[in-house]
């Protein structure tokens, strides 16, 4: 029998209408909401809602390609890092990326998707990742800046998920922000190498990595809350601890001291102190292009797709060989 509460369900999920929940299961979605409130974490065993899992799903598995993406623009820097130190600092930065992918795909597997589905859905474009990893990286001062930047703008977002309510999200984080702390220092350390020991040459150059930067770093953070349809929710499940315009603010507010020493300075005209607040006064972002990028506009997307799919299809014979062995283990333990 269709119902006003069925309406007002109909109502939240956009329209369509929904079943009526049975007394378990509103029993079993309260006791959840009252750990929430009361600040448990959440673990793979328990009981949660859908939306909570599906959400969960997303987020965690859209930062899993954000790693395994991210790790493009720098990688392709190896070869041609100009010392020896830079070029070991830079490969297990990459690498440490890359095993970033694999914490954040364990951790969303634990909610029941599967690694192939997750590939899947990010070969074919259906998956989103962070549109920062869709501008490439130009000369090598866009490396320093990645790591201060970007990595900074990182920690910022991902440190509050160590308190995330769901415990294999937020143990993986642990590790994945201590390691990210270590990229944003070498990141910083090689731009003020350049800004202080290099040539006119070298600091123009880094110079020219912040303007280009600046901007798709603030876009990191997300949509403004207003436009963010899922963030409201994410608090309230402590899936998010931050909103995306604090964090936003926290990052300007911790980085334009940072420029200063560095003595570079962001392109924002509008850029101000503000005594009132005690803190930093910025720019309108350009939305447009926030959500040109999302939607597969930006100057890479289609490059950083094609090198995944590349990727993928030339480690099959890797698969393949890990497989036919894997089966071969299984066949000899049978037989014994």
């Amino acid at each position: 029998m269709y119902t006003q509460a069925m309406d007002v369900m109909a109502r939240e999920a956009g329209g369509k209408p929904q079943p009526v929940k049975s007394a378990e299961t509103l029993a079993r979605e309260a006791a959840f909401e009252a750990r929430i409130d009361a600040g448990d974490f959440i673990e793979a065993k328990d009981w949660m809602p859908d939306h909570y899992r599906k959400t969960l799903v997303r987020q965690i598995s859209q930062h899993a390609h954000s790693e395994i993406v991210g790790m493009l623009p720098e990688g392709n820097w190896i070869t041609r890092a100009p010392t020896l130190k830079r070029k070991a600092i830079l490969l297990a930065k990459v690498q440490d990326e890359g095993g970033h992918g694999l914490y954040l795909y364990a951790a969303a597997e634990t909610l029941g998707t599967s690694r192939d589905e997750m590939t899947a859905a990010l070969l074919s474009g259906k998956a989103k990742y962070s549109s920062i990893f869709n501008y490439p990286a130009l000369t090598w001062a866009d490396i320093g800046v990645i790591g201060w930047l970007v990595d900074g703008a990182a920690i910022m977002n991902q440190v509050p998920l160590c308190r995330c309510s769901y415990a294999p999200y937020a143990r993986a984080m642990i590790r994945v922000c201590r390691e990210e702390s270590f990229h944003q220092r070498q990141g910083y350390e090689s731009l003020l190498t350049m800004m202080t020991k290099g040539t006119a040459q070298q600091k123009a150059m880094v110079q020219d990595a912040v303007n280009r930067w600046w901007w798709p770093s603030l876009m990191m953070f997300g949509p403004a809350d207003k436009d963010s349809p899922n963030s409201e929710q994410s608090i309230r499940w402590g899936i998010k601890r931050v909103t995306n315009d604090q964090l936003r603010q926290k990052f300007v507010d911790a980085t334009i001291p940072q420029a200063e020493i560095l003595g570079v300075t962001v392109p924002d005209p509008d850029l101000k102190w503000n005594e009132v607040r005690q803190s930093y006064d910025f720019g309108v972002i350009d939305w447009a292009e926030f959500w040109r990028v999302v939607g597969g506009e930006g100057p890479c997307n289609r490059e950083r797709l094609a090198a995944r799919n590349k990727a993928w299809d030339d480690g099959a014979w890797v698969r393949d060989a890990a497989l036919a062995h894997a089966r071969k283990q299984a066949s000899k333990q049978d037989a014994a």
